[in-house]
């Protein structure tokens, strides 16, 4: 039996997704790879409401967070973390050699506009990262307010994680002053995973170009030179079954339209949100949730691995709690094409599992 996933990544594909992939293979140094490749280019602009460039590559999301920060920090990174994916960004740069420091928020509360300005004031950092919706929490930075403080700092570049609710949730690069802004295909873009894309602004290009090591695969600036000269074709062959599905799929996204489909979002979230304050409680900063996922405190101590075994009996699956969150808390995910009805009847089976009143 198909378990139906309400977990934060991989989604639920829609069958007609699924089958382009099965598209035939064309050359990826032909002009057909170029026009597929420049027009996901254009249509990702509309979801990141940026003018800048975009870069594809054939990996995860970490892909693209390990080529950011070791492709644009000539001096120093100041890495915000709210959670394990903010913790890794800055594991990232210690493995790379890239000289960082983190600044931690306590998991389930938001990095702090005081918190940037008190790092970057001191002037020894040129590249910052953020996590914008922190999957292993649940929380949801508001970049907006954030962006006020470190747009007083033009020479800084900002790199922000939108993996896990981009196409899910407006963002705005351009207005936010983002320079790399990063997301993967396995979660609100609703494809198999396999594919990361991200922004990369004028000022990351210059910045790079002062940077020497920035390796080779995820070396942005290559990426970059290399679809200006080569008319939107990459260096290394790329996942052309993924970016038949992607160039679909957006055209799709646009085709609900961006705004019904964040409204869509946020009424799954309320929905989960609801249920969880009357049964349990959620995890973090109310004033800071997820569009995306919901983080639900497991006040009742429930065996959450044992609740996942009878979901999966019924055809669904939940995400327990990440790394030093398991057990304590259980995550549900409604994001990409899940519908509130969808939730609605997750809900009640797991409620009907548990005996909730």
């Amino acid at each position: 039996m198909h378990k139906r996933l309400f977990i934060p990544g991989p989604v639920e594909v829609a069958e007609d997704v699924l089958q382009k992939m099965a598209t035939p293979q064309i050359s990826h140094r032909g002009k057909e790879a170029s026009t597929l490749q420049r027009n996901i280019s254009d249509k990702m602009r509309k979801i990141f409401n940026t003018k800048e460039e975009i870069l594809l590559s054939t990996s995860s999301g970490s892909g693209l967070m390990e080529g950011a920060v070791r492709s644009c920090t000539a001096k120093r990174a100041a890495i915000f973390s709210v959670g394990a994916f903010g913790d890794r960004w800055f594991k990232m740069c210690t493995a790379n050699g890239v000289p960082a420091d983190k600044f931690e928020s306590e998991w389930g509360q938001p990095t702090t506009k005081q918190m940037i300005e008190e790092v970057l004031k001191t002037g020894k950092y040129d590249l910052i990262t953020i996590t914008m919706n922190e999957t292993s929490t649940g929380l949801m930075n508001d970049m907006g307010d954030l962006s006020s403080v470190y747009k007083k700092y033009p020479e800084v570049v900002v790199c922000v994680d939108t993996v896990s609710n981009a196409a899910g949730t407006e963002v705005n690069v351009d207005e936010w002053a983002i320079d790399i802004c990063i997301t993967s295909s396995q979660k609100c873009l609703g494809l198999p995973a396999g594919m990361a894309i991200c922004t990369f602004s004028k000022k990351a290009v210059e910045r790079a170009k002062l940077v020497t090591n920035r390796g080779v695969y995820f070396d942005l600036l290559g990426l970059y030179e290399c679809i200006q000269k080569k008319d939107y074709q990459y260096t290394s062959t790329p996942s052309l079954s993924h970016m038949f599905a992607l160039d679909y799929q957006l055209d799709k996204i646009l085709e609900e339209g961006l705004h019904n489909r964040y409204a869509r979002h946020i009424a799954n979230a309320e929905i989960v949100r609801a249920w969880a304050k009357k049964y349990f409680e959620i995890f973090p900063d109310e004033n800071f949730m997820s569009n995306t996922l919901t983080n639900i405190t497991n006040t009742r101590k429930i065996d959450v691995s044992d609740l996942n075994k009878k979901l999966g009996e019924k055809g669904f699956i939940i995400s327990n709690g990440y790394g030093k969150l398991k057990d304590k808390t259980f995550r549900i995910a409604h994001m990409a094409e899940t519908t509130p009805q969808e939730i609605i009847d997750l809900l009640a089976t797991i409620s009907g599992i548990l005996a909730l009143k």
